[in-house]
C-alpha cells in the first residue's frame, strides 16, 4: 500500500494533521475508530466517502510512523 497517494498533510486543513486526501478525515480519527473496535464496514457505513483503500492507507501511514519512531526509556 502506497499511503502517499491517499494521505496528505496541509497546514490549512485540520491544523496540518495527516488526512485522507480530499477530506477532513484524519488518520488519527480512523485509527482511533479501529482501536476502539469499529470494523471497516462500520466506518464505511458511517462515513460513505471513506473507502477500503483509504483505511488501508491510514494503517500503512501509522505503521510507517511506528516503524521509524525511536523510543527511549527515561529513568524516573
Amino acid at each position: 500500500m502506497n499511503w502517499e497517494e491517499r494521505i496528505v498533510a496541509d497546514p490549512k486543513v485540520m491544523v496540518g494533521k495527516p488526512v485522507i486526501k480530499g477530506t477532513r478525515m484524519t488518520v488519527e480519527f480512523i485509527t482511533d475508530l479501529l482501536a476502539n473496535g469499529w470494523t471497516e464496514k462500520q466506518i464505511m457505513e458511517h462515513y460513505p466517502h471513506v473507502t477500503h483503500e483509504d483505511i488501508l492507507a491510514c494503517l500503512a501511514f501509522a505503521n510507517e510512523l511506528v516503524r521509524v519512531e525511536k523510543v527511549y526509556q527515561v529513568a524516573g
